[in-house]
């Protein structure tokens, strides 16, 4: 009799189990139909990188180099000048395909800059021209990168993307002048000098 109970009661909490699994499964359905969710939304934002690369230009002892002419598909995320950690200047993207390509530029040490950024990327040994300069190919588990060094600088390219979408970043990348201020009211139009009307002498 005892085990005839004990069966009894092994087979109703079994049920309880399955029954308590039943409503969970069915409050989560409930709530997934019931709260708007939209599966296209983009997670990330486009950012505008104006003001931190204005304060860039003016603080790096380096060409700050940002993309120019890239297809309206590429997308800005993310953007950082940290002066007091080697002058360091980031700026990240979304290509077409939503894969990550961040440009990274620093004065530290690129043989511990270089690892850093790229979470530990290896130099292949290879070289690839890319825009009229020669960058080293590095590969890594996590992100590949293309790097080069000059003008006391190291600038990395590197992401997720494919090998062709990093190389189209570095082809793009140009050192784009600050924007001079503009005073508030000032004629865009410089004036004419106008001659002199100092009097002439009566002719006697």
């Amino acid at each position: 009799m005892e085990d005839v109970a004990a069966a009894k009661r092994g087979n109703q909490k079994i049920r309880d189990m399955v029954l308590s699994m039943a409503v969970i499964g069915g409050v989560v359905a409930l709530v997934y139909t019931v709260i708007p969710h939209d599966e296209e939304a983009e997670p990330l934002k486009t950012v505008d990188y104006r003001v931190e690369l204005s304060l860039a230009q003016r603080s790096a002892p380096y060409p700050v180099l940002v993309p120019q002419g890239l297809p309206k598909e590429w997308r800005p995320t993310s953007v950082t000048y940290r002066k007091d950690e080697g002058r360091a200047w980031h700026l990240g993207y979304l290509d077409p395909q939503k894969e990550y390509v961040a440009v990274e530029q620093s004065t530290n040490d690129p043989a511990k800059y270089v690892p850093k950024v790229t979470l530990s990327a290896k130099d292949t040994g290879r070289t690839r021209e890319v825009g009229g300069r020669t960058w080293q190919v590095w590969e890594g588990e996590k992100y590949d990168a293309l790097v080069r060094t000059d003008k006391g600088a190291t600038t990395v390219v590197m992401g997720t993307a494919t090998d062709e979408r990093l190389a189209e970043m570095a082809a793009a990348l140009k050192a784009k002048q600050p924007q001079p201020k503009q005073t508030p009211g000032a004629s865009q139009t410089p004036q004419t000098p106008q001659p002199s009307q100092t009097p002439q002498p009566k002719q006697s």
